[in-house]
């Protein structure tokens, strides 16, 4: 075989993972149609009447700030963006003065967090009136759970030295865990929910889809409001819908999974990945590409991670380097495949972007360079494998920014972008600025934290945890308490280049932050991607197939 010897030599390893749980099922809406003129009229009369509903609510007022956060939770906020900035920004503008005069918990944290989210340092000193003389959050506090929700949601966007929100976010944690059990239902749930998914740390099409329910249940809700919301969810749908159709189609026609059998068949899931990124329409060219290249990182991390001999592997990572299709000669047959479907969705994609328009095709080479370090990162972590070696924890952190696939991905969100992208921007990416790190590490770190213990029973490359253990003769409860606090630390530095202001245009740092959030997901308590047929089939299933009841 291409003097590769006979297969049946080489032992492999092999994960055995299972099959795709969704099969065909997305090619079924190939001739799903968008909204229809009586829909696109409701919506735009609902869009208008929301509209003014925003512009109406007094300013400076917590109508107005509950307004704006209940849109935000509801999934439509990208629709009245240049209404919310207005607003926000007179807040921010009197915010001193306003919160100076509040002793309402709720106001301070709700204001507070939505500043924070719009891109505005505002200080924290503002909390210090709800401590006691013992430095710590008034015990009067605790009794009102709407109030402690508040809070712990603001200290969420915290950032290096702060103090008060670190202890915020342990007063409330703790209170919020001993009332749970004495609530009922909506509150339970959103208690629960929140203790989970923090409003900073979820997928936002996910949180909206939950929130429109609790929406629901809420005596005081706008029913208005809520139309507009499950509207525009739904329309939103069938968009997404039509792409994984399309991407479904690309994926069964390339014939990769057939050919690369030991790799993740998970391409619904990492559509999910993109649409956790960005889910507004203008975004769909952008989400098709970066699908597709996420496909790649998941077939090379398998190559890499189990199936290539350390041999193939230094091949492999050669023709990465040289990215020349006569370079896929030197492969053994299986390399062949995927490598020569990764050069075509390159290709692919440039043309794409020619369509688009010819200023955008520049992009394409940020994200191959960016598709090089990767792999670089994936033949360290072999060579590691292969030679029995635990790095350093500097070492294997110097190697995960790379490895976690985020400074590709990061990159590649920006292929489809639009005119935003600019090259500056590209430069600055490229250059691995602090945010885009922080969130690497935070993925890396959160991937080890699930997967260790497999990863020990198949012996693989050593994790974070297995580094950290080893360098500081720490026990394994250790090594994750004090991945979680690297973890915790990373996410204060995210939220401080969240902050205004910013080298490049908040809506291009944006895919960092939800790139984060998809991380925190997938990882939270298993490897959702890996094991998909457990808790994430149901939620694909509630974001991208079941429509919201009228």
């Amino acid at each position: 075989m291409d003097g590769f010897g006979d297969e049946a030599e080489i032992t492999r390893r092999c994960a055995n993972h299972h099959p795709s749980v969704w099969g065909d099922h997305f090619l079924a809406y190939a001739n799903l149609l968008g909204a229809n003129e009586c829909e696109k009229k409701k919506h735009e009369d609902l869009k208008e009447e929301v509209r003014k509903l925003l512009v109406m609510a007094p300013s400076k007022s917590l109508q107005k700030l509950e307004l704006i956060n209940t849109i935000q939770l509801l999934g439509v906020s990208y629709h009245f963006e240049h209404d919310i900035e207005e607003s926000l920004s007179e807040i921010y503008n009197g915010y001193e003065e306003w919160i100076g005069e509040s002793h309402d918990l709720h106001v301070v944290a709700l204001s507070f967090r939505l500043l924070r989210q719009q891109g505005y340092y505002v200080s924290s000193y503002a909390f210090r009136k709800f401590i006691d003389e013992q430095g710590s959050y008034k015990e009067a506090l605790a009794s009102d759970v709407q109030r402690l929700l508040s809070l712990y949601e603001a200290a969420q966007l915290r950032v290096d030295d702060e103090e008060i929100l670190d202890e915020a976010i342990n007063f409330t944690t703790t209170h919020l865990k001993l009332i749970l059990p004495n609530l009922g239902d909506p509150l339970a749930t959103q208690v629960s929910n929140a203790l989970k998914f923090p409003i900073n740390n979820i997928i936002v099409r996910v949180g909206m889809r939950k929130y429109i329910s609790f929406y629901q249940e809420d005596k005081s809700h706008n029913e208005m409001l809520l139309n507009f919301a499950k509207l525009d969810f739904n329309i939103l749908q069938r968009l997404h819908k039509r792409e994984l159709c399309d991407i479904t189609r690309w994926w069964k026609e390339s014939e990769i999974a057939q050919a690369l059998p030991f790799a993740r068949d998970r391409v619904v899931e990492l559509y999910f990945w993109s649409l956790g990124v960005y889910f507004e329409p203008q975004y769909s060219v952008a989400r098709k590409i970066l699908t597709k290249v996420l496909c790649f990182c998941s077939i090379m991390d398998d190559t890499y991670d189990t199936y290539g001999t350390l041999d193939e592997l230094t091949l492999l990572t050669a023709a990465i380097e040289s990215w020349d299709n006569d370079a896929s000669e030197q492969l053994p047959p299986y390399m062949k495949v995927s490598y020569r479907a990764l050069v075509q969705v390159y290709n692919e994609t440039e043309k794409e972007l020619e369509n688009l328009g010819n200023k955008m095709t520049f992009r394409v080479k940020y994200s191959i360079n960016e598709m090089k370090k990767l792999l670089r990162a994936y033949f360290q972590e072999a060579k590691w494998y292969h030679g029995k070696d635990v790095p350093t924890m500097e070492q294997y952190i110097k190697n995960g920014i790379p490895s976690s696939t985020y400074l590709l991905l990061a990159t590649t969100s920006w292929l489809g972008m639009g005119d935003v992208a600019t090259k500056d921007a590209f430069d600055w990416m490229s250059n691995e600025p602090t945010i885009l790190v922080a969130s690497s590490i935070i993925a890396r770190l959160l991937n080890d934290l699930v997967t260790h213990e497999i990863e020990v029973e198949r012996g693989d490359v050593a994790s974070g945890i297995e580094c950290y253990m080893n360098e500081y003769g720490a026990t394994k409860e250790e090594a994750y308490m004090e991945i979680r606090k690297i973890i915790e630390n990373n996410w204060k530095v995210l939220n401080r280049g969240c902050l205004k202001p910013t080298t490049v245009p908040r809506v291009l740092l944006m895919p960092v932050l939800n790139l984060t959030r998809v991380a925190e997901f997938f990882y939270k308590d298993e490897d959702a991607y890996t094991f998909s047929k457990n808790n994430l089939k149901d939620i694909i299933s509630m974001v991208l197939i079941d429509p919201i009841k009228a």
